[in-house]
């Protein structure tokens, strides 16, 4: 049986004014400005037998020295993303929410907290999150 190694790339990290809707994949190291805790909606599970837990949700304003962006830090994640924290995103996403992009890390992806905390000053100027867009159909020829 022959072992076989997969060569292991270095992530590329880009910067948030490179970031784009819908796309996924990013690699980042950010400044936590304010996380606020949000109280998700009551629903009901339909069954009594079977307990539901409550997602813990927070909105978490990050950025660097480029722009800022809104990150959707869920359970685990809300103990992480702490105000003026940095942290290191990998394999984070865009998700697309009221036709404005946010900020995501999924179950493939990852958040660990930098030691050293960064020297830059986040550009609130840039807020991505502000920036609406529109699906535009267009007609196949």
């Amino acid at each position: 049986m022959s072992t076989t190694t997969v060569q292991k790339t270095t992530p590329i990290f880009v910067k948030v004014d490179e970031l784009k809707p819908g796309k996924s994949g990013y690699n980042l190291t950010v400044k936590v400005v304010e996380s606020n805790p949000v109280t998700p909606a009551i629903r009901k599970t339909g069954s009594l037998t079977r307990p539901f837990r409550t997602p813990r949700i927070a909105e978490c304003l990050i950025g660097d020295d480029t722009g800022c962006i809104l990150f959707t830090a869920r359970n685990d994640q809300v103990d992480v993303m702490k105000t003026g924290a940095t942290v290191t995103l990998r394999n984070a996403k865009i998700d697309m929410f009221k036709d404005t992009m946010r900020m995501a890390v999924d179950k493939w992806g990852l958040i660990q907290v930098v030691a050293d905390p960064v020297s830059f000053e986040v550009n609130r100027q840039n807020n991505l999150s502000l920036v609406e867009y529109e699906l535009v159909t267009v007609p196949v020829q």
